[in-house]
């Protein structure tokens, strides 16, 4: 019997388009010998500063372990699609990449059931994937590990619970002004390379002094083999700033009703506040699902609670 996370079948690279980009994909198929779902598939879309060979490639794994197709993705800007300054985060044109790749999906006649496509967000894909689908009626299920918004993330100066209930006037400032320092010095030098700020330390031996946990926790997984990859380079232009401090993913979440939602999150994860916060403001067919004694990060990648979680909802949610 297969395990959740190894398959024998190698992902096909596949490209489309994204606004102007060009999205770089792997399309995971049903492994042999798996159940047959007659057609259903899930887009994953990858974490901030993440790349699709990290978690989204182990979810993919699973699903297709499951009868699944699985398509992963690169945002634009970042990893193997097109895009410039690289690394930059646009918050709208990661909902767009993923409304791209429902496209891409629906374009494979004879394979994949238009009718039976489902979406899968983890961390701040979290965010953008609900947004995505509050909007578009071609994605029948939601499914989220450790969700977050960049937006609220932003604003807020921080992802921890207790800087949630309001905005920081100062973080918002700092932020605007790095944004508009950088778009100036790119007007004024419109060929040069600059190198972009890591968003945060990944040598754990440097991190664990640094006093936010949820920083320690991310360098556990991108500082080491569990997570690290040459292209997820934790650097994001300053550009970035001024397109995430206006952008928000919850506040219209009721529009995903009547479709089901499911948000998975760890008890000791620092983020969880937002999918409570989700699922409180979504209507109709909805379940958070607590993983007791994970964090954030231990959820892109131990498997052993959101898999049968995750299977059972994408099986009833795209039968």
């Amino acid at each position: 019997m297969l395990s959740y996370i190894e398959t024998m079948t190698p992902p096909i690279k596949v490209f489309f388009p994204s606004f102007q980009l060009q999205i770089c994909g792997e399309l995971f198929v049903p492994e042999p010998g798996s159940p047959n779902r007659k057609g259903a598939a899930v887009v994953i879309s990858h974490p901030l500063t993440g790349v699709k060979e990290q978690t989204s490639t182990t979810y993919a794994k699973m699903l297709a372990n499951a009868g699944f197709f699985s398509l992963t993705f690169d945002a634009g800007y970042q990893g193997e699609s097109s895009g410039e300054p690289r690394g930059l985060e646009d918050p709208h044109q990661r909902v767009e990449d993923i409304k791209a790749a429902v496209s891409y999906l629906t374009a494979l006649s004879g394979r994949i059931d238009p009718e039976r496509i489902g979406l899968l967000g983890i961390c701040a894909s979290g965010g953008y994937a609900s947004y995505a689908t509050q909007s578009d009626s071609r994605i029948k299920c939601l499914a989220t590990v450790s969700a977050a918004c960049v937006g609220r993330m932003t604003r807020h100066g921080s992802v921890h619970e207790e800087h949630a209930a309001r905005e920081n006037p100062q973080a918002i400032a700092t932020a605007l002004e790095a944004a508009a320092q950088a778009r100036l010095m790119a007007a004024e030098n419109p060929t040069a390379k600059l190198e972009a700020p890591m968003m945060f330390e990944t040598d754990p031996a440097k991190a664990a002094n640094n006093p936010d946990s949820f920083f320690r926790d991310a360098a556990a997984y991108y500082g080491t083999r569990r997570g690290r990859h040459e292209r997820s380079t934790q650097r994001v232009p300053p550009q970035s700033y001024d397109l995430m401090v206006s952008y928000d993913s919850f506040n219209l979440q009721h529009l995903i009703a009547p479709r089901p939602l499911l948000m998975i999150a760890g008890s000791e994860a620092q983020t969880l506040h937002y999918s409570r916060t989700a699922i409180g403001i979504a209507r109709g067919i909805k379940v958070l699902f607590i993983v007791p004694g994970k964090n954030h990060f231990d959820l892109y990648d131990s498997l052993r609670e959101t898999a049968p979680k995750l299977m059972d909802f994408f099986i009833s949610g795209l039968e």
